[in-house]
């Protein structure tokens, strides 16, 4: 029905003959239904199937704008464009194929004068009694008025849910294509306005919102509408005709046209949420005390904070916090007091008329003073604060849990008053939260006393030690004295609390702190450091004479028995000293200083003392920096490993080499192998590095083979801490898997620690004598293993230590115990090795001690795989060998 309708004249220039091929029958019944269709409101018209009007009433008539003579037997070609004719011919053809009436709205306008109306435009099919379709009727019903006042009622409908939401929300309505805002007069009073003082428009909202929230609030409105965000829920300051704050939460929701789904309004609501944010902010505050008061912040920075926090709550109000020592009223905050009165309160006496908080700290009362000027209680002290303009005083005392009174919290006011409930909750309230300052701060003064005592042994611990030892070097400064420092620890401690039990252990460690107060000067701090660790502090240390006086007096008075569990016990212990300044310049060196003569006291054999000496600390920290780069070097695999031939004596051949592992750090330089492999067990990275050693020699052992080299025996030494590794054989049988060693040709180093009868060690050399491993022992004869472990043990190799080659020749005992070993393995069937071996006589003693092998630099020193490679090929090729005077048998 939008189509253009053609011209008048365009209409009648077209001749139609169609009237004349309608029914005549059919056109009387028209003609007598056209008085009823005439009467009708709305239009009406009925078409033949051919599209031809047949009927029509008068409202038709004003919308097409002509007499309904011109409108019968046309077609609508006769009134509108093609496009619109074929639009409306397909409609018709559409209802005629489906046969079911159709619905529609839509906005029209009359051509006889040109108003608009919404039209609900029904077409039904019309059929004669034989069932056959005689023509389309359609009906043209005005629903303008209907759909105003559906929308005015929807609008009403959602004031009224919003109004329902909550009688105390203020209502506004933003029409946003014409930016005019409905403000309720609740909206308007919220932010005390009357209703006719504010202009319904978006200025309005803009001029009293706060600016910094402005910006913020009109983009989540944007977002709103283009749909970046689903919900408009927003919080905004306001201001208030009065000229504070008011807090505000916005929610609003957008409502939309039904014709093309456009949002035309966004309707919401505000909710005064000041009082929230005003508790909010308190909660916030509190929880921030809390916080400092669990985080130990002196109580002089949290008094003020929580004098600021009441004081926000309600203004005018001051505040202050005074705290009870032995009966006088000491100052503890207020922020908004003046000083002078603070100064003239602090110190006073508390008593049954000393002002409001005087009172209650006695009487453990509260007290509220409503006037100052003429309440008896501060007759004697109200002109100290009157000067003030303090009016009125309400005091509560501030007690611990235990009810014992640790000081007051006043309320002050510029005019005389009483408290309402509020503030008399909020005087209760803030009592208690200065009191949990006071009695923490009261525990915290028995915690420092309690903490400076050594609760098993009763003497000073490590933190009063500290102290003690600050103090008394600020003192040797200023006297331009010297300390002594004495560390004392127990020897072989560990052993009384593993057969003993730890009760034993605790009462040696009370005995010995007994002890040592009894050899200490009247000037000299005992302390105990932690487990079995003990320092001696002494002052005024003339020369070391002094100091070992009293280290001495310590080793005779440990030294002396003492009962443990019905045992009697002989206790010993080591001593390291040092002295301030000459070792340590401040309490970390001094420390240090007597903590590392300790441990050169425990190296030289325990039971004694030692001084300091610098070379010690230097010794220390290059150990610590061996300990820091090792593990990277055994994870990086940055170290190498070097090799010793094992030459045959009777042959001069090399039969085998050993592996030495060796490690130049670029800063450290060339660090000793005793060095870094006892580090390497030291800090848990033994197992690592023989994994290393294991795996480059086996490959290097097969590398030899493959390039044509005759096999040799490739010896590795083994820590004795790996035997007590369940895992260790699975890591060799792993190595010799992956390199593809042969078992045969791996030679096992042990020392003679491990020779022991030791089943579980015992169950390791079984185990890796299966894999078909040589196993031979290490620095023989200079341990303490006992010749029975060899009978157990199924060993194949005994190597002589250096110890013994070297004294062979200028030392008959030596002679005789050298060939005694040799002879004693022979008899047990092992192979003898003869190490360190440097000169040309020893390897011909050892030759005439019936020796097999000899290794040392005699023959070469260890060298690199390329070089033992060259004296290898060396050998085949030409016959080389490494002793020259070997004797074939």
């Amino acid at each position: 029905m939008k189509c253009e309708i053609q011209s008048v004249l365009a209409r009648d220039a077209k001749e139609n003959s169609a009237v004349a091929k309608v029914p005549r029958g059919l056109r009387s019944e028209i003609e007598f239904y056209s008085a009823i269709m005439n009467t009708l409101p709305d239009l009406l018209w009925l078409k033949n199937p051919d599209g031809v009007y047949l009927s029509c009433n008068h409202r038709f008539e004003d919308f097409l704008g002509v007499s309904k003579q011109a409108i019968l037997g046309k077609t609508d070609d006769d009134f509108v464009n093609s496009r619109c004719a074929d639009l409306l011919r397909e409609q018709d053809a559409e209802l005629m194929r489906h046969g079911t009436p159709s619905i529609r709205e839509e906005w029209i306008t009359f051509a006889n004068d040109g108003h608009r109306e919404l039209l609900e435009i029904s077409r039904l099919p019309m059929y004669d009694d034989n069932g056959r379709l005689i023509g389309i009727l359609g009906i043209g019903h005005n629903v303008t008025a209907r759909r105003e006042s559906e929308e005015k009622l929807q609008k009403s409908e959602e004031r009224f849910s919003l109004a329902m939401r909550g009688a105390n929300d203020g209502l506004w309505d933003w029409n946003l294509e014409t930016n005019e805002v409905y403000y309720s007069p609740r909206w308007k009073h919220m932010l005390g306005y009357a209703n006719d003082e504010l202009t319904d428009d978006l200025s309005t909202w803009q001029n009293l919102v706060h600016p910094d929230d402005q910006a913020a609030v009109l983009k989540l409105v944007q977002d709103y509408l283009v749909g970046k965000v689903h919900a408009f829920d927003v919080e905004m300051r306001m201001q208030h005709k009065a000229g504070h704050t008011v807090f505000v939460l916005s929610r609003a929701f957008l409502v939309h046209r039904d014709s093309d789904g456009k949002a035309v309004r966004l309707v919401g609501t505000h909710v005064d949420i000041t009082a929230r944010k005003q508790a909010e902010a308190f909660d916030d505050k509190n929880t921030e005390i809390l916080e400092m008061i669990a985080t130990g912040k002196p109580a002089s920075e949290i008094y003020p904070e929580i004098a600021l926090l009441y004081e926000a709550r309600h203004p005018g109000l001051r505040c202050s916090m005074l705290e009870l020592q032995d009966g006088r009223l000491m100052h503890g905050g207020a922020p908004s007091l003046p000083k002078a009165y603070c100064d003239a309160v602090h110190g006073l006496k508390n008593g049954p008329n000393v002002g409001s908080c005087g009172t209650s700290t006695y009487t453990g009362k509260r007290v509220l003073v409503e006037n100052i000027e003429t309440d008896p209680k501060w007759a004697k002290i109200k002109h100290v604060a009157l000067p003030h303009g303090m009016r009125c005083c309400w005091s509560e005392p501030i007690k611990n849990s235990s009810g014992l009174v640790l000081g007051a919290f006043g309320m002050y006011y510029d005019y005389p008053a009483l408290p309402n409930e509020e503030q008399s909750n909020d005087l209760i309230s803030a009592a208690r939260l200065a009191g949990i300052v006071m009695e923490r701060d009261q525990a915290q003064k028995r915690i420092r006393e309690l903490a400076y005592i050594d609760d098993l042994t009763g003497i000073a611990n490590r933190a009063h030690f500290y102290q003690t030892l600050e103090a008394s070097i600020k003192q040797s400064d200023r006297k331009h004295s010297h300390l002594g420092l004495l560390y004392i620890d127990l020897d072989d401690f560990k052993s009384v609390n593993d057969s003993l039990g730890h009760d034993a252990g605790d009462v040696l460690l009370q005995e010995i702190a007994q002890r040592l107060q009894k050899v200490s000067r009247e000037t000299d701090f005992v302390a105990r450091l932690s487990g079995d660790e003990f320092c001696l502090l002494m002052n005024d240390v003339s020369d070391d004479y002094a100091a070992v006086q009293v280290a001495q007096r310590c080793l005779e008075i440990i030294s002396q028995p003492v009962e443990l569990s019905a045992r009697k016990f002989t206790p010993a212990c080591s001593i390291g000293i040092a002295h301030y300044p000459d070792d340590g310049q401040n309490l970390a060196t001094l420390i240090k200083a007597a903590d590392t003569s300790l441990y050169v006291a425990k190296e030289r054999g325990k039971n004694q003392y030692a001084f300091y000496n610098p070379a010690l600390t230097q010794k220390a920290e290059y150990r610590f920096r061996v300990e820091q780069n090792l593990r990277e070097a055994v994870e990086n695999q940055q170290l190498s490993l070097v090799y010793q031939p094992q030459v045959q004596i009777h042959t001069g051949k090399i039969i085998g080499v050993e592996a030495l592992s060796r490690w130049y750090h670029p800063r450290l330089g060339q660090i000793s192998p005793v060095e870094f492999i006892a580090t390497a067990e030291r800090i848990g990275m033994i197992k690592p590095l023989t994994e290393w050693v294991l795996k480059t020699a086996c490959n290097q052992a097969v590398a030899w083979k493959q390039i044509g080299l005759p096999a040799i025996r490739m010896a590795v030494n083994i820590s004795p801490v790996h035997f007590l590794d369940k895992d260790f054989v699975a890591l060799v049988k792993r190595v010799i898997d992956q390199t593809g060693m042969v078992p045969s040709e791996l030679e096992l180093e042990v020392t003679e620690s491990v020779v022991q009868t030791d089943h579980q060690n015992l169950a390791v050399f079984r185990e890796l004598k299966d894999l078909g491993v040589l196993l031979a022992i290490d620095d023989f004869g200079t341990g303490y293993s006992s010749l029975a472990s060899l009978k157990h043990l199924a060993v194949d190799c005994l190597k002589i230590d250096k110890y013994f080659i070297d004294d062979m020749l200028a030392d008959s005992k030596s002679k005789i115990l050298l060939g005694s070993m040799i002879e004693m393995g022979h008899n047990l069937e092992h192979e003898i090795i003869a190490e360190g071996v440097e000169t040309a006589e020893q390897c011909q003693r050892l030759q005439k001690l019936g020796c097999e092998t000899a290794q040392g630099y005699l023959f070469r020193k260890p060298v690199s795989a390329d070089e033992i490679t060259k004296l290898l090929r060396r050998s085949m090729k030409d016959g080389q060998r490494l002793w020259p005077h070997a004797i074939e048998p």
